[in-house]
């Protein structure tokens, strides 16, 4: 059973930058597809960003296009999520999410991923 791990959340200004970390137990977490979903109070859970197993293809939600940046460690086996320019619009609970296989259609739908982590939460003042 896989098990996800994020790190690196907190308050922060706007303005400012955090980098979210991902890790797994289980099983290794390099040969997936990953994806960062973020949830704000009262709202849908909404896609963020998703990487290719090969890291060779991401992909973003315009809403951070530009301004957010994921990538691979394979010798660590980590996935990251660098945000940069925080909005208070950002401010939400932020999920890894893994998948093996998945469709090019599917990559923001979150119901086709098939491991979640805890969320860590982040914060951002204006």
């Amino acid at each position: 059973q896989v098990q996800l791990i994020e790190s690196g959340g907190g308050l922060v200004q706007a303005g400012g930058s955090l980098r979210l970390s991902c890790t797994a137990s289980g099983r290794a977490l390099r040969n997936y597809v990953a994806g960062w979903f973020r949830q704000a109070p009262g709202k849908e859970r909404e896609f963020v960003a998703a990487i290719a197993w090969s890291g060779d293809l991401t992909y973003y939600a315009d809403s951070v296009k530009g301004r957010f940046d994921i990538s691979r460690d394979y010798a660590k086996d980590t996935v990251y999520l660098q945000m940069n320019i925080l909005k208070p619009q950002d401010t939400a609970v932020y999920y890894c999410a893994g998948v093996s296989q998945i469709r090019a259609d599917d990559i923001g739908t979150a119901r086709r991923y098939d491991y979640w982590g805890q969320g860590t939460p982040v914060t951002v003042s204006s």
